[in-house]
């Protein structure tokens, strides 16, 4: 038997050890971008699929960038067929997001397409980047992608709070993602962050996935990350490519703007033409 091993998992390693698990996400399409973030120390870069038009050789180039780091990447898949969450997978990232699951069959399909017997069944290809290149033998492989790779979901709606324990309970599930952009428009309170069926949700999430055994993840800030894993989440996604970038430009501008306004007509000694 080929006793290669497919390549461990950053963020299980750090979860399952009881540390803090720390994200950044990404929207450009540049596998610089990737690697200048996996570079800066974060566990797990989160390139962007359903909201992003980055296709998949995009994605491809990003996990190579933060594979030269040691850095883990979780893909939020476009919602989709079966293909559309298990090709990053093939691909080497360490994890998927699936977003707004919304009900316990629906975290239930996801399983099923996403984990290998015997816990779902997923398609097996094996002759890819995770399973070595056909390196890792057929059953070790699959025992490997089920131990090594994990799936998230997204709770981000109100409507899955009905069946939440039950989709914590579900085997083949690593981790809750609270969503509270999309949760605070779906309960008509739109950037309300203080609202309180927001932080009842946002409490309900991690009590549903602590109780199962499982993680709870969700997006955090300077202001609000002692209270986030005071109440158990332990990975916690942190700043946005763009986000960062945009208050550069801005920071810039702001003091270029400050300074006295040139008159153009100088340069030719005080005439105009």
């Amino acid at each position: 038997m080929n006793a290669r091993q497919m390549r461990p998992s950053r963020v299980l390693a750090k979860l399952r050890g009881g540390e803090v698990a720390t994200c950044f996400k990404l929207n450009l399409a540049d596998a610089r971008a990737m690697e200048i973030a996996a570079m800066a120390g974060f566990d797990c870069l989160w390139p962007d699929m359903e909201h992003v038009p980055n296709d998949l050789a995009v994605i491809e180039k990003g996990i190579w960038a933060a594979k030269s780091q040691n850095v883990d990447v979780m893909v939020r898949v476009a919602r989709g067929s079966y293909s559309d969450y298990i090709r990053p997978l093939e691909m080497d990232a360490a994890g998927i997001m699936v977003p707004h699951v919304m009900s316990l069959t629906d975290a239930q399909a996801v399983v099923r397409m996403t984990r290998f017997h015997p816990i779902g069944r997923r398609p097996v290809d094996g002759g890819n980047a995770d399973g070595a290149y056909c390196g890792i033998d057929f059953v070790e492989y699959l025992k490997q992608a089920n131990a090594q790779r994990f799936v998230v979901v997204q709770i981000e709606d109100p409507e899955p709070l009905a069946e939440l324990d039950a989709i914590a309970a579900l085997p083949g599930i690593d981790m809750l993602f609270f969503g509270p952009g999309d949760f605070s428009h779906g309960i008509g309170a739109p950037g309300q962050w203080d609202h309180p069926r927001l932080r009842e949700a946002r409490r309900r999430v991690v009590d549903a996935a602590l109780a199962h055994g499982k993680f709870a993840g969700t997006v955090a800030s300077a202001a609000n990350l002692d209270e986030l894993i005071a109440l158990g989440y332990r990975f916690l996604s942190m700043g946005a490519d763009v986000v960062g970038l945009s208050q550069y430009c801005q920071t810039i501008m702001a003091e270029f703007n400050k300074r006295p306004a040139i008159v153009s007509s100088s340069i030719y000694g005080g005439k105009t033409k």
